[in-house]
């Protein structure tokens, strides 16, 4: 055989995904991703149609010790830079996406699947085929990604600016707050989202300090309050669609605001009716978290920390939404009070270094030798050991 160059838009050599061997795994079927990793098992191969797979839903995936991926779409469509697929190959989870929506209709919970290369069998059939993907395929999609980006920039940037024409009246009006159990006025306000790196920060938050000085009122949107309880605290407030909060959560005594739509209709009022628990709605055309801040600003809270909240286009996307005018005026609104602590753990590096440490030591050493030589007590002692070698 000899060597060719790659045809139009076929990947170089070295881009293709190492050749690995044959893995079977009992496999869970899915349309949501969260909440497939709610019931994933480990060493379970998950089955998903999520197309741009997030980095949220990649984490939660891994967390819950997923063996392998199987996409009916593409985990990276190429429309923006989404990163999030890169954690997978990272920690060496196989995956093979594009294999098609038919997938969702073949497989169930529980089918024993071998995946063999870009093969998906069962009993030995092959019941689906997409694209094995690794590091250097996922790569190169994105590098084409990053290089089309002013497109899809646009297109969003045109989005946003349709909907401040009809979302105007999130800034300049004053919104009709429902009531809530909860005294925000002169505290402050922890809202938690579950987004990017939500984890790190609020460990750090949790090391530094501030939590257990300042107590500030916990505020979880969504899966941000089961992100709360796994800290060891509780939330005060939840508020979301209610689509993402484990039952443990949504009992375990804060007050709940739903998340409605702008025409009053409130999905998640109907779960926590049948769960029994009072509530309130909140009807608005925003997001989630953008109704967690103008209810922390409108009922007086003196500083907003937000941790894990969407404020890019890429979060966006990931989020699938088109446009962010809700956030970026709702932003603009509360911005005199909000601290967003997104990312802040990647601005501490907190390992001791080596070198830290011996510098460390022999301060001290130093410090122990002047203390010892100005002190008359420790003279003394050491003229009368010296006396017998005299």
């Amino acid at each position: 055989m000899t060597d060719r160059e790659p045809l139009p838009g076929e990947p170089a050599i070295d881009q293709l995904p190492a050749v690995v061997p044959a893995l079977t795994a009992p496999c869970r079927v899915d349309r949501r991703t969260k909440d497939l990793a709610r019931r994933l098992l480990p060493g379970e191969i998950a089955v998903i149609d999520h197309l741009d797979l997030d980095t949220v839903a990649t984490e939660a995936l891994l967390a819950a010790g997923v063996r392998a991926v199987i996409n009916a779409a593409d985990c990276i469509s190429g429309r923006y830079p989404n990163a999030g697929p890169l954690l997978l190959p990272a920690a060496g989870i196989p995956v093979v996406d594009g294999v098609g929506p038919a997938v969702m209709a073949t497989l169930a919970d529980g089918d024993v699947l071998t995946i063999d290369g870009d093969r998906v069998l069962r009993d030995g059939e092959v019941v689906a085929v997409g694209a094995r993907q690794g590091t250097a395929s996922f790569g190169a999609v994105l590098e084409h990604a990053r290089r089309n980006m002013g497109d899809e920039l646009q297109r969003f940037a045109e989005n946003t600016l349709s909907y401040l024409r009809t979302e105007g009246h999130l800034l300049l009006d004053d919104p009709v707050i429902p009531d809530i159990p909860v005294e925000f006025r002169g505290r402050q306000v922890l809202l938690v989202v579950r987004g990017v790196d939500y984890k790190q920060d609020l460990q750090l938050l949790r090391r530094s300090g501030y939590l257990k000085e300042q107590r500030p009122l916990l505020v979880g949107v969504d899966g941000g309050a089961d992100a709360i309880l796994e800290l060891g605290l509780r939330p005060d407030v939840i508020i979301g669609d209610m689509d993402s909060v484990s039952e443990r959560a949504l009992r375990c005594g804060a007050a709940l605001v739903v998340h409605g739509y702008a025409d009053g209709h409130a999905p998640g009022a109907e779960l926590l009716e049948q769960l029994g628990l009072p509530h309130v709605v909140f009807a608005s055309a925003g997001t989630s978290e953008d109704i967690a801040m103008l209810v922390a600003f409108e009922k007086g809270a003196d500083l907003i920390v937000a941790v894990g909240t969407h404020s890019s286009m890429a979060d966006f996307l990931d989020k699938g939404r088109p446009g962010m005018a809700s956030t970026f005026l709702v932003r603009m609104k509360v911005g005199p009070i909000l601290v967003d602590a997104k990312g802040v753990n990647r601005l501490y590096d907190t390992r001791v270094r080596g070198r830290d440490l011996v510098w460390m030591v022999l301060a001290a050493i130093i410090c122990l030798v002047i203390l010892s030589l100005a002190s008359e007590p420790v003279r003394t002692v050491l003229r009368g050991l010296s006396l017998p070698l005299r």
